[in-house]
């Protein structure tokens, strides 16, 4: 990027807050991938199975906790400065709503335990999996990362990350031993959680305040159009894991679930933690200079794009060392749905900061719509194409989905800058 577009400050402090991420997902995708092959030799295939799907259930209640606060409490506590009563008002709203969020998940959870009987049956794997939503909740991420402080998240994750990988090593030595891993990841979880909001409260002087019903309805308001898209965007990914579970059986649930993790993989590393360093920053430069911001956003989705066009061809092609690394052997279910996802990948990687840039243009009912939209289409869609071709029809259904999303997506972008370049 030239200097003319970012300016050396701008580059140092999201560089910095990039660099800080970067070692995060490294910690949060590599280790995995050092864990997963042990994990499946000694626990199985089955059994592993059964956890991913137990996880990708779980993941449901994290989006609910969420509520799209990673994007629009990150871009409030950007945008207040160092006003403290503010800061502090902002955080203990949205902590206020979270931790509701949170008793109505675990209320949900209940429910299907008692009235499913698939849940019923493994009633254990999925209380103790459920660790990980308190812990998330707790984590205020967004806060650090509205503050460009992301050192502090991965300084927690990275080593949470490191003892959980030991311990798996240590404690989980054959099949029975399988339950010891939602135990594991509760706890990193909670730590995590704990130790967040510490430095939260210490380092920052925040002070939690008492909320009252018409703060909690703002903050619910406020984030409605980024939780119903990340709902969206979560019923055709996530669901895809569940969706294979509930129409198949663990081992071929494994099976999808290991390709997933490793195309997830290759998605979001490095791009993920570039976009959070790059989200507060670009949000402050369009709330001066609109034609900047939208510069900055095209020159960086170019970049990005170039990047898969190079590395996605290479990852098809060695998908069978890849699978083999992860479970032994060459799966040749495996590498299929690996390589029909990498397809899916291309264009979520070429469409990454032109959705983004929809929120930073305090567009979130065009971002609400998109990705509803999607939902609406892809949900049917992936049980429809599991119905028809088994496994490989979840896989098939991501990469059209996908490719819809990509298409809306550079319509409406490009709709966005004709309106910014027109206006002076």
């Amino acid at each position: 990027m030239s200097a003319r577009i970012v300016t050396h400050k701008e580059r140092k402090i999201v560089f910095k807050n990039f660099l800080s991420l970067t070692t995060l997902q490294t910690v949060n995708y590599l280790l995995p991938l050092v864990v997963l092959p042990y994990l499946v030799r000694v626990i199985g295939i089955e059994k592993f199975g059964l956890i991913a799907f137990a996880q990708s259930l779980v993941q449901y209640f994290m989006i609910l906790t969420d509520y799209g606060f990673s994007l629009s409490a990150t871009r409030k506590i950007s945008l207040c400065k160092d006003y403290q009563n503010q800061t502090s008002a902002i955080f203990s709203s949205v902590m206020t709503v979270k931790l509701l969020l949170a008793a109505l998940s675990f209320l949900i959870l209940c429910i299907l335990i008692y009235f499913v009987p698939r849940f019923r049956n493994d009633w254990l794997v999925y209380i103790l999996s459920f660790g990980a939503v308190v812990g998330n909740t707790l984590f205020p991420v967004w806060f650090f990362q509205g503050k460009e402080k992301m050192s502090y998240i991965t300084l927690i994750n990275v080593i949470g990350g490191l003892a959980y990988a030991v311990c798996i090593f240590i404690f989980i030595k054959g099949p029975k031993d399988y339950l010891l891993l939602p135990i594991l990841s509760s706890l990193l979880f909670l730590i995590s959680g704990l130790l967040g909001l510490y430095i939260a409260f210490s380092k920052f002087k925040l002070e939690f305040i008492l909320q009252k019903y018409i703060d909690i309805k703002t903050e619910l308001k406020t984030g409605w159009d980024i939780f119903i898209s990340t709902v969206s965007i979560n019923a055709y990914t996530t669901t895809r894991i569940f969706a294979v579970g509930l129409l198949t059986n663990n081992a071929i649930t494994g099976y999808f679930s290991l390709a997933d993790r490793i195309a997830n993989f290759i998605q979001t590393f490095p791009m993920d933690s570039f976009s959070r360093a790059v989200f507060p920053r670009i949000s402050k430069v369009f709330a001066r200079n609109k034609k900047r911001a939208l510069a900055i956003m095209r020159r960086i989705q170019f970049g990005i794009t170039s990047g898969f066009v190079i590395s996605l061809p290479i990852a098809y092609f060695i998908a069978p060392w890849i699978i083999s690394f992860a479970c032994g052997s060459v799966n040749e279910e495996a590498v299929l749905i690996l390589r029909l996802l990498l397809i899916a990948v291309f264009f979520v990687g070429a469409n990454a900061f032109r959705v983004q840039f929809l929120l930073v243009a305090g567009k979130p009912d065009f971002y609400a719509k998109i990705h509803v939209t999607a939902a609406i289409i892809g949900s049917p869609l992936i049980f429809l194409m599991i119905k028809r071709f088994s496994y490989p029809g979840a896989a098939l259904a991501t990469v059209m989905i996908e490719a819809g999303v990509f298409t809306i997506t550079w319509i409406t972008i490009n709709r966005l800058a004709r309106e910014i370049l027109k206006n002076k």
